[in-house]
């Protein structure tokens, strides 16, 4: 899981802005808040957010719903040349996603002690696949974790409140 030549820190901090204000919108319609860009050529391809909730599906994470867009701009199922943005470590659903599309860099920002699957509850990305993207790990790892905790303090006391 190396660290792919010609990025850097500046371009992946502002590519994850753009994958933040995905996860404040899911924030605002009442979802965890995740969101998601897949980015090629220095350029967005697709936008994900978190829609579980709304669309009472399992399936909605950020991460799918970028991939999915982005196969669909892209005109294929393989993601070569891509980097994922999220704003939180990819669940197993999901690193399978990365593998099976082939997106060549996971760049994301809060870890996931719970569900993480790059680095944290497992690494699925360092088993013997045959595709490992690259990772790049805590990039605004503070303002994505942040707006996580704000969202779960919200729900608390509106459960509380009930």
């Amino acid at each position: 899981m190396a660290e792919l030549a010609g990025t850097s820190p500046e371009t992946d901090e502002g590519f994850m802005r753009e994958a933040l204000a995905q996860a404040r919108l899911a924030f605002d319609a009442g979802e965890v808040p995740v969101g998601a860009v897949i980015v090629r050529d220095g350029q967005i391809v697709s936008r994900g957010r978190n829609r579980r909730e709304t669309g009472k599906n399992a399936l909605y994470h950020a991460e799918l719903e970028a991939i999915d867009a982005a196969c669909k701009t892209l005109g294929g199922w393989r993601l070569p040349g891509c980097t994922l943005y999220v704003t939180l470590e990819p669940c197993p659903m999901c690193a399978g996603a990365v593998i099976n599309s082939r997106v060549e860099r996971v760049v994301y920002g809060a870890t996931d002690f719970r569900f993480g699957s790059v680095k944290s509850v497992q690494q699925i990305f360092s088993l013997p696949y045959n595709h490992q993207p690259a990772v790049t790990d805590g990039v605004l790892a503070e303002e994505c974790t942040a707006l996580l905790r704000e969202f779960f303090r919200r729900l608390r006391l509106k459960r509380g409140a009930q």
